[in-house]
C-alpha cells in the first residue's frame, strides 16, 4: 500500500516540467506571465521553473543540464536561441527578434497595433503626425510602417525619428533630452506621435516639457504596452495601446502543451489582436480650430451607441445640417456618417473582445441597426467578420494573418 507521500511523489512526477524565460522587469513581460499564469490555473497543472529577471539577461545556468519537457521563452539572441535548441525541447517563443529561430512564434500583431495608434489620431484631427523608434528592432520597425501607411493612405506624411536601443549608455541623458526636443521643436504643430513603446513615451514627453510644448494642444503622444505605473507617472499620463500580451502568454501556453504532446508546429505565427487603446491626458484633445465641427465630434462619441442621427446633432451644435456637413468634412476630412460608424464600430470591437454578448446583443449596444449590418461594416472597413474578431479573444484559439 502507497503512503501519501508516495502518492504525491507520483502525482508530481506525471506533472509536466516548463521552464519560463520570460523578463518580469517590462510590463510586457510581466502580462505574458499572467497569460501563462491562467492557462496553467484552466488547464494544466505544470512544474513552473521561472526566476525574476531581465529581457536582456543570459539564460539560466542550470538550464543547459535541466531535464524537463518544454521552454516559454522571449528569445532576445542568436546566441540564446542556439542554446536553446540545444536543449532539445519543444520552445516557444514569444518576442520574435531572432530571424531564423526556427521556434514558433506567438506574439502580438504588431501591424494592427501600429494602425489602431494611427486610428486613435486621426480621429482626433491631427493633420501632422511623427513616430518614434528603436533602430533594428523588427517590431518597432513593423509598428512604424503599419502607423505610417495607416496615414499615408489618407495623405499624411509621417517623419519618423529612429534611436540605438542603448543610446542612453553612449551619450548623457541630458544629451539625449535636447536633441529630442529639438527634433520636437522642428515638427509641425499640432502634431500626434507614435512612441514604439511606453517606455519611449516618458523620455518623450519630458522632452515636450524641456522644449516647453504643450501636450496635448501642440503634441499629442500615444505609447505601447499600457505599463500603468510608467503611463501614470508620465506628465502628463500617457495614453496607450493594449495589444494582448496576456492572451499571447496564454495562446503561447497552449500551443507548447499540443507541442510536448507530440502536434507539429505551426508554419506561421500566431499574431493576436490589440485590445483596445487606453485613452489619457497626453491625446485628450480635438485638433478641431472649427468649434462646430469640435461640438460635434464630442456629441458623437458620446451618443453614436444611442443612434443619434445627424440632423439632431446640427440641431445640438446650433448649425445647419448642411453647413456642418461641408465644414466637417473640410475639417476632417470625412463625413458625419463615416465618424458615426466608425465610432460604432469601435464600441463593437471592444464587445467582442471584453464580453460574451451574442452579436445581436452587440450590434445592439454599438448602435447598428441589426447584426447583419454590423457583419457587412467590419467586412468593409477591417477585412474580418465579426465572428472572426471574437475568435481572437477566445483563450485557445489559433490566430493567423489574415484571418477573417
Amino acid at each position: 500500500m502507497k503512503k501519501s507521500g508516495d502518492f504525491q511523489a507520483t502525482r508530481s512526477a506525471s506533472r509536466r516540467r516548463v521552464a519560463i524565460v520570460v523578463e518580469t522587469s517590462l510590463a510586457s513581460g510581466r502580462d505574458i506571465l499572467l497569460g501563462i499564469a491562467r492557462y496553467v490555473r484552466e488547464h494544466q497543472p505544470w512544474l513552473l521553473y521561472h526566476q525574476a529577471r531581465s529581457l536582456e539577461e543570459k539564460l539560466p545556468v542550470w538550464l543547459a543540464s535541466w531535464e524537463g519537457d518544454g521552454i516559454l521563452a522571449r528569445v532576445q539572441t542568436p546566441a540564446m536561441a542556439r542554446a536553446l535548441r540545444q536543449t532539445g525541447l519543444p520552445v516557444v517563443d514569444v518576442l520574435g527578434v531572432v530571424e531564423g529561430s526556427g521556434f514558433p512564434l506567438v506574439h502580438v500583431d504588431d501591424r494592427a497595433v501600429g494602425e489602431m495608434a494611427a486610428e486613435h489620431l486621426l480621429e482626433r484631427g491631427f493633420r501632422h503626425f511623427a513616430y518614434l523608434g528603436i533602430r533594428r528592432e523588427n517590431w518597432s520597425h513593423i509598428r512604424q510602417e503599419a502607423f505610417r501607411a495607416a496615414l499615408e493612405s489618407r495623405g499624411y506624411p509621417v517623419t519618423v525619428r529612429s534611436e540605438p536601443r542603448h543610446d542612453l549608455e553612449s551619450e548623457t541623458w541630458e544629451l539625449h533630452q535636447t536633441r529630442l526636443a529639438q527634433w520636437l521643436s522642428r515638427l509641425p504643430k499640432p502634431v500626434g506621435i507614435m512612441v514604439c513603446s511606453d517606455q519611449r513615451g516618458s523620455q518623450l514627453l519630458e522632452a515636450c516639457l524641456r522644449a516647453g510644448l504643450r501636450v496635448p494642444e501642440e503634441v499629442a503622444v500615444i505609447g505601447v504596452d499600457n505599463d500603468e505605473p510608467l503611463c501614470n507617472v508620465c506628465q502628463p499620463t500617457l495614453t496607450s495601446v493594449l495589444p494582448g500580451h496576456e492572451r499571447t502568454g496564454y495562446e503561447a501556453a497552449a500551443l507548447l502543451e499540443r507541442l510536448m504532446r507530440g502536434a507539429l508546429p505551426p508554419r506561421k505565427p500566431t499574431l493576436i489582436a490589440p485590445i483596445k487603446i487606453v485613452t489619457r491626458l497626453s491625446t485628450d484633445f480635438l485638433a478641431v480650430d472649427d468649434d462646430a465641427v469640435s461640438r460635434a465630434l464630442c456629441i458623437i462619441r458620446e451618443h453614436a451607441v444611442h443612434r443619434i442621427r445627424i440632423d439632431e446633432i446640427a440641431s445640438r451644435v446650433g448649425v445647419s445640417r448642411s453647413v456642418l456637413q461641408r465644414r466637417f468634412r473640410a475639417s476632417l476630412g470625412r463625413t458625419l456618417n463615416e465618424e458615426l460608424i466608425q465610432q460604432r464600430l469601435k464600441v463593437a470591437q471592444q464587445l467582442l473582445l471584453e464580453s460574451s454578448l451574442s452579436l445581436t446583443e452587440i450590434a445592439e449596444r454599438s448602435g447598428f441597426e441589426h447584426a447583419e449590418y454590423m457583419a457587412n461594416v467590419f467586412r468593409a472597413r477591417l477585412n474580418r467578420s465579426p465572428a472572426g474578431m471574437r475568435r481572437r479573444s477566445i483563450p485557445g484559439a489559433v490566430i493567423g494573418r489574415g484571418e477573417t
